[in-house]
């Protein structure tokens, strides 16, 4: 294994390490954090850790005479490209697909330092420079465009971003097993065929496949002719990326076709701490000096404890990049970041966040392995939960008294969303840890506000958002209402809600905001519904079908309606 040291962006601080070639170089979209919160230096550390010399080449200028595309020269193996932590379209524009003014990735929040589609520019230019050097795209970006997908901003759909761009290989999802894999074939020179086989990754073949055991598609074009082509596609495509053995995928395009294989196994317990247990300093690259970087300043003193959601709200693309199955580190793990967290600059005993993309799933899985190993739902919770689903909160309850005891520690917040579905029906707690969780959750780990996210108050609509009745946040209301009173505590609860949904009317925002279950909450947490690439209610929005079903869905796609939507919230 190599030294650790500083991963190099420039030529100078290749220079200075004395390297006389690179492995491989990575294009990103985001400045270069060297956190584990930042995939790109997720990617570079975990390649660094088997040996390899790893470049980065943050936010290229891809406007001038591309001398940031040219400095770092040709790597041995193959250049690495993302858009950064966010679709570039999402960090571009709004809802209302107005231009944003700032880029909370970017020094000093500085905004056009990356172009529209970044994935597909960067890849390009590298491939008109570079023609013979192999190009692997991947990221959120890349991910949730393997396949035939809406794009909302052009209002039309485009085909696998690895057509758009030309990259020879796409890997999809969290990278670290599929890069290292496919790194060390592209080292050992693997044949075309054998390049192939690797899993969780998506190239483009021309001429006809010839595979039997495979899911095939409707193609492209047929998609772009018939809007329930694309819908059928989507469902096929949902219900094989929650699936723990999926199968390949084939989508004709053109003169050729686009292959997703499966996904590599959900990392263990013990693969996870290796991915932590990595030389991150934590601390964005010396080159930024000063600058204030927005991203990093929000989750510079966090803590992650897991990976995957299997929530599957229709809206959410959590599990369409990270996986359904909860990918947990040991506490071990944890609490020995958690102490080297104490020494960070700036540290002042406050973990702002404690958690994950539903902090709450935290150790959660099946009782039973080999049901989840057929299972083919895309939530286990919706529309009820799981039989098979622990949903005990006693692990993560004591890892949070671990966490709590460690020298240094102040607060340990919960920043990050939870489910309440976890640990509340109808009828109250659901087993004996759902209450002293709750409890906990409320008085030791909230910062003032609870945030929470019931997304609306009509049953109708939430179906087709795949979220529980608000009858439970009621329920959860009442429960927190007691909490309160019973510690003499004054937090206040905040509900998160989506205006302009599929299936949501004006008459269903007119009821929401009349609810009475809402009285006496401020509520100023509603964001207009985005359709994002890879999400079920994208398709709704694009098709007017719900894929689940394939029955009719009313959309509003006026843009002064869907305004009027999400202004009659705040009309009380």
């Amino acid at each position: 294994m190599m030294n650790d040291y500083m991963i190099p962006t420039s030529i100078k601080e290749v220079q200075k390490l004395g390297w006389d070639y690179i492995d491989v170089i990575l294009f990103s979209g985001d400045a270069f954090v060297d956190h584990p919160s930042f995939g790109t230096a997720c990617i570079a550390r975990y390649l660094q850790h088997f040996g390899y010399r790893v470049a980065v080449v943050p936010q290229p200028n891809w406007r001038d005479d591309l001398r940031d595309f040219k400095k770092l020269g040709a790597p041995r193996l193959y250049f690495g490209v993302n858009a950064g932590a966010m679709d570039s379209m999402v960090n571009h524009y709004t809802a209302w697909k107005r231009l944003r003014h700032d880029d909370a990735y970017t020094p000093e929040g500085k905004f056009g330092q990356r172009p529209d589609y970044a994935v597909t520019v960067y890849t390009k230019i590298l491939k008109q420079l570079y023609p013979d050097i192999p190009v692997v795209i991947g990221g959120v970006e890349a991910s949730l465009r393997r396949l035939t997908h809406y794009d909302y901003w052009q209002d039309r759909l485009f085909p696998s971003v690895l057509v758009s761009s030309g990259a020879d290989y796409l890997c999809y999802g969290m990278g670290e097993k599929p890069m290292i894999q496919l790194t060390r074939a592209i080292e050992n020179g693997w044949s075309a065929h054998q390049m192939h086989q690797l899993p969780q990754i998506g190239f483009f073949l021309k001429g006809k496949c010839k595979l039997k055991d495979a899911l095939y598609l409707h193609s492209f074009e047929e998609c772009c002719e018939d809007k329930v082509a694309f819908a059928e596609n989507f469902h096929l495509i949902e219900t094989h990326a929650n699936m723990m053995h999926p199968q390949v995928i084939i989508e004709p395009v053109a003169d050729g076709y686009v292959q997703i294989n499966p996904t590599c196994p959900p990392s263990t317990e013990k693969e996870m701490d290796s991915y932590w247990d990595l030389p991150f300093t934590k601390l964005p690259h010396p080159r930024y000096k000063d600058k204030r970087i927005p991203a990093y300043d929000m989750i510079k003193f966090s803590i992650n404890t897991h990976r995957g959601c299997f929530g599957g709200c229709n809206f959410c693309t959590i599990a369409a990049h990270q996986g359904k199955f909860i990918q947990s580190r040991s506490e071990e793990s944890i609490l020995k970041e958690v102490k080297a967290l104490t020494k960070l600059p700036g540290f002042a005993g406050n973990i702002s966040d404690l958690g994950a993309p539903t902090a709450n799933m935290y150790g959660m899985g099946g009782k039973d392995r080999s049901l989840c190993e057929k299972c083919r739902r895309k939530s286990c919770l919706y529309p009820s939960p799981c039989k098979n689903l622990d949903r005990s909160h006693a692990r993560v309850l004591n890892l949070y008294k671990q966490v709590d005891a460690t020298k240094g520690i102040r607060h340990s917040y919960i920043g990050s969303g939870i489910r309440y579905d976890l640990f509340l029906d109808e009828k109250g707690f659901v087993d004996e840890t759902s209450k002293p969780y709750f409890c906990e959750l409320v008085l030791k780990h909230t910062s003032g506000r609870l945030k929470v996210a019931p997304e609306h108050t009509e049953d109708k609509v939430l179906d087709y958002m795949a979220k529980p009745s608000f009858r439970l946040f009621e329920r959860l209301r009442k429960e927190f209402d007691g909490v309160n009173r019973a510690a003499g505590t004054h937090v206040e609860l905040v509900p998160y809600f989506i205006s302009s949904h599929p299936g949501c009317t004006m008459k269903d925002m007119d009821r929401l905001c009349h609810h009475p279950a809402l009285k006496g909450i401020w509520m100023d947490q509603v964001q207009d519904f985005m359709p994002t690439p890879m999400t079920t209610s994208s398709v709704m929005f694009y098709t007017g079908l719900d894929p689940r079903t394939m029955k009719p869905v009313f959309v509003e796609r006026d843009p002064d309606k869907k305004r009027a939507q999400k202004s009659f919230f705040f009309k009380k």
